[in-house]
């Protein structure tokens, strides 16, 4: 599916991509917009009348349209430039805390996210005095909604998850979330740095409070990420970051903000990036989110059904919706030692922890084999993957 519009393999043919949980390749439409805006349209925006700062401010512009129409937002004020999910959650945790929380409030989160998840509110909670806590988990990495429901209290002032866990791709129940920490006052934050280039989003049908993620994982570049937030949330919010652009007024003791998004995005912002933001977003219109869903489900379920005949591999959890996500380990072969000797055959997949030590420590291992799949895998490809894998396991395992 579209494999033919990502350079990468043209240079390298033999190359089976198995990480793109981590970040995707580009296509060859978002390689030549990013590049034609550097060669003929490059100007900065906001700051002057010339003519090549009012085409890419209109450019500019464009891209946040886009990414209001994309993920379903109300508004084009709802949408923040940042430079990735972790930014994003990062200006949550931080913006939100200083602005709503005080002594005695709790956060829920869960064992199975992702770093920048967990460090940002473990930052900003303890000198509060904020309580965080976790919603249970089971061992098969689904979320013990009823445990959840009986531990929650108006207390509860934020509830922070991934729509699909990064460690071994829950699909997480988002909506049924939502829904009980409204039902308390709580607002939610959703990082779908996993989901939004793999499942529709449409963050008003969802009635999240937040919603990250990240171009780089959703085919488009490096270096920009955003934050949808309700409106009068970010009204409330204090900056984030201080500097040129965010600003009403500025005297030598004080300063007023404009409003959202601009308060949050202080700096010359990442034009190029956000114009080749909106390329890689009209690339995955044009594919079709249904066909992309339907694509690598078949590649997930097709993975998941030869890596259970190969003696000795253990897939991690067996979560009741899954996403374009398989994590596994050999009962005596390392992790580290597959993906290199994978690598050798020219596949590329994921090892380590994960970016999320504690989701590994849940299910009793510190580290894992990771492969995770986009719009240019084949069945072709996770056959060849899983007879590689197979017979280095026959050659080492023995």
């Amino acid at each position: 599916m579209n494999r033919d519009a990502f350079p990468i393999f043209s240079a390298y043919p033999s190359l089976i991509y198995l990480d793109s949980a981590a970040t995707t390749h580009k296509p060859k439409c978002v390689i030549d917009r990013e590049r034609q805006f550097y060669e003929s349209g490059y100007a900065t925006v906001h700051r002057a009348v010339y003519s090549l700062c009012r085409l890419a401010t209109e450019k500019y512009n464009e891209a946040r349209s886009k990414v209001k129409e994309f993920i379903g937002a109300e508004k084009e004020s709802e949408v923040i430039f940042t430079r990735s999910t972790t930014d994003s959650l990062n200006l949550v945790a931080y913006s939100f805390s200083k602005t709503f929380l005080s002594a005695g409030d709790e956060i829920y989160l869960t064992p199975l996210e992702h770093h920048s998840n967990l460090i940002p509110w473990q930052l900003h909670a303890a000198p509060l005095g904020v309580k965080i806590k976790m919603i249970p988990v089971d061992g098969q990495g689904n979320l013990d909604l009823e445990a959840w429901e009986k531990m929650l209290s108006d207390k509860c002032k934020m509830v922070s998850l991934a729509h699909i866990s990064n460690a071994i791709g829950t699909i997480h129940p988002i909506e049924r979330v939502i829904d009980l920490a409204h039902k308390h006052g709580a607002k939610v934050l959703i990082d779908g740095a996993q989901a939004v280039a793999h499942l529709p989003v449409d963050v008003r049908s969802l009635g999240c409070d937040f919603y990250a993620f990240s171009a780089h994982k959703a085919y488009g570049p490096n270096g920009i990420g955003v934050l949808y937030g309700k409106e009068e949330l970010l009204e409330e919010m204090v900056p984030f970051l201080g500097g040129g652009d965010m600003i009403e007024k500025v005297a030598l003791d004080q300063s007023t903000f404009q409003k959202p998004p601009l308060k949050f995005e202080a700096g010359t912002p990442m034009i190029a990036q956000a114009i080749a933001l909106k390329e890689a977003l009209d690339f995955i219109d044009r594919t079709g989110k249904k066909n992309i869903y339907v694509h690598e489900e078949r590649l997930t379920q097709r993975a998941l059904s030869l890596l259970e005949k190969i003696p000795g591999i253990k897939i991690l959890g067996n979560p009741k919706k899954r996403g374009a996500i398989v994590s596994f380990i050999h009962e005596r072969l390392h992790p580290l030692d597959l993906a290199t000797l994978l690598d050798v055959k020219g596949v590329a997949l994921r090892s380590g922890h994960q970016c999320a030590q504690p989701a590994m420590e849940h299910f009793g291992i510190s580290s894992c084999a990771r492969i995770s799949f986009g719009i240019y895998n084949t069945e072709e490809e996770i056959d060849l993957f899983a007879s590689l894998l197979h017979g280095i396991i026959n050659k080492l395992g023995s």
